[in-house]
C-alpha cells in the first residue's frame, strides 16, 4: 500500500464510507488539468464538485472527462501570461 492508499482509507473510514472503490488517478488528474489551465485554487473546490455529482449518481470517469474538458476550454484571462506562475 502506498501513503494515498492509507490516507484513502482511512479518510472513507472517518467519514463512514466503507470500502468504496475511489478513483484517485482520476481525481488526480481533473486536479491537474484545473489547477494548470484554470487556477490552483480551484483544483480542489472542482474535486469537491466532482464528488457531489458521483454522489448524485455521476459516472466517476465520465464527470471528471467533462470537467478536464471545460477546463482545457476555459479562456486564459485578459492580460495574464499562462507562463507565469503568479498569474495562476
Amino acid at each position: 500500500m502506498t501513503v494515498m492508499d492509507d490516507w484513502v482509507t482511512a479518510a472513507c473510514a472517518e467519514l463512514d464510507l466503507g470500502t468504496a472503490k475511489v478513483p484517485v488517478p482520476v481525481v488526480l488528474d481533473l486536479a491537474r488539468d484545473v489547477a494548470h489551465q484554470v487556477l490552483r485554487p480551484g483544483a480542489p473546490i472542482t474535486a469537491y464538485l466532482l464528488g457531489l455529482a458521483v454522489g448524485r449518481g455521476a459516472d466517476p470517469a465520465d464527470a471528471a472527462a467533462r470537467l478536464s474538458a471545460l477546463a482545457a476550454t476555459w479562456p486564459v484571462e485578459l492580460g495574464a501570461d499562462p507562463a507565469d506562475p503568479s498569474a495562476v
